[in-house]
């Protein structure tokens, strides 16, 4: 159960979520082929969050080995997409943040992977992109 200091979401259907406290890593977009192709969309956008901040609440989500040291976390019931973590990012999960209860928790820091990103996707932020 999570408590009033928490960040929430959780996944279509409800019944797998997650909480965090504290101050995440980071926000940002990513535009990878991988990313892209997990959630069918142009782009997906993270929040990363340290190891011992966070903890599913209700259902636990299904991991799947989607590459070579990366784990993508879904709940099979809904089919949503829940967490992303990777060997290169040791100590962190990276949570969906279209899934927040509350969307205006996420204040994207920039884009990643923009060398990746679809031609037909214009952005007109003014966020760093790398």
């Amino acid at each position: 159960m999570p408590n009033s200091d928490d960040i929430t979401g959780h996944c279509l259907c409800g019944a797998c979520g997650f909480a965090y406290s504290g101050a995440p890593r980071f926000m940002a977009h990513c535009h990878c082929e991988s990313c892209r192709r997990a959630t069918a969309s142009p782009f997906t956008s993270f929040i990363g969050v340290p190891d011992g901040q966070w903890r599913w609440t209700g259902e636990t989500p299904v991991d799947f080995a989607s590459s070579p040291g990366v784990i993508r976390s879904f709940y099979p019931h809904c089919g949503s997409q829940i967490a992303y973590r990777a060997d290169r990012f040791p100590g962190e999960i990276h949570f969906y943040a279209a899934l927040l209860d509350d969307p205006g928790h996420f204040r994207p820091m920039g884009h990643v992977h923009t060398d990746e990103m679809l031609p037909w996707l214009h952005l007109c932020d003014d966020l760093p992109r790398t």
